[in-house]
């Protein structure tokens, strides 16, 4: 049954980005880890447009195929401008389409990355379903810059997601890089944001929480992976 849940809101999700397709947005969060890695489930797609003006075709189109605008939850990853739009389904689900207008703010750090910067570092890349047989291909950010956003926003699931996906990415030196100038803390670094990755993947709970998310996890390309975390 919450397979079944799971499929219905992931299958709304791959609909309404088909119908947004021909608009200028760029899609990040845990749509964009699925395009790099093995496809998880996340629970609402998250996109950056550059303007108030992107936004309203957006929102025309959200609204004309069922969607609603919300009040945005105290909880939300993301502050600064952005806006959420929600449809409800069957068994009273819901879907969730969150829209960053000309940047995003991480809540935890404050740490800010400008839209211009997220569609500079961005590429089309096929998306494919984690429940679904769907692929969409669509401007998704690069993975060298979605691991400089995961990093430095740390949540449990950014650590799962950075150490599913830095073991692929290439130019490790310009994620470091990029994540010590968009810090520009002493409360937040690179190094500071990387022992706590460490810390995590090195915790007896992090593989079960792991393979909760992707599935079934070998155990030789897992410690493959944590060694390539360990030694970043």
């Amino acid at each position: 049954m919450i397979k079944d849940l799971f499929t219905l809101r992931e299958r709304e999700i791959f609909q309404t980005l088909k119908e947004l397709v021909n608009h200028q947005f760029v899609v990040i969060g845990g749509y964009a880890v699925n395009a790099y890695t093995l496809p998880r489930f996340s629970v609402d797609c998250d996109i950056v447009v550059k303007d108030q003006n992107e936004l309203r075709k957006v929102e025309t189109i959200l609204l004309r195929i069922g969607y609603t605008k919300e009040k945005l939850p105290e909880e939300a990853q993301y502050s600064g401008n952005f806006s959420r739009y929600e449809k409800k389904l069957d068994y009273n689900f819901a879907v969730s389409i969150d829209i960053l207008i000309s940047r995003v703010i991480d809540r935890m750090t404050g740490v800010q990355f400008e839209a211009e910067w997220i569609f500079a570092n961005s590429e089309l890349k096929l998306l494919k379903g984690k429940t679904i047989a769907e692929e969409l291909k669509l401007k998704i950010i690069n993975i060298k810059a979605l691991l400089v956003m995961k990093i430095i926003s740390c949540r449990a699931t950014d650590i799962r997601d950075v150490f599913m996906m830095l073991p692929v990415a290439r130019d490790k030196d310009w994620v470091k890089r990029e994540i010590n100038l968009k810090c520009n803390s002493q409360d937040y670094n690179f190094q500071e944001r990387l022992e706590k990755i460490k810390e995590k993947v090195s915790s007896k709970q992090f593989k079960d929480g792991l393979s909760g998310v992707y599935g079934y996890f070998d155990e030789k390309v897992f410690e493959k992976h944590k060694k390539v975390i360990l030694n970043f």
